[in-house]
């Protein structure tokens, strides 16, 4: 969701995923998806990454 839509994979520490976008100053941090994501987790991910108010 989060490359569709511009943001792109920077690197992987561990278990994590790091992405980027150009227009935005921060780097979103998303657990990999061995399970599915508590819904409050994906909120977080989905806010910081400014698709969702």
């Amino acid at each position: 969701m989060l490359e569709n839509n511009g943001w792109k994979l920077e690197r992987v520490k561990g278990s994590h995923h790091q992405f980027s976008h150009p227009d935005f100053s921060i780097v979103i941090t998303v657990p990999h998806p061995r399970k599915d994501l508590k819904i409050g987790t994906l909120n977080q991910i989905l806010k910081a990454a400014k698709l969702k108010h």
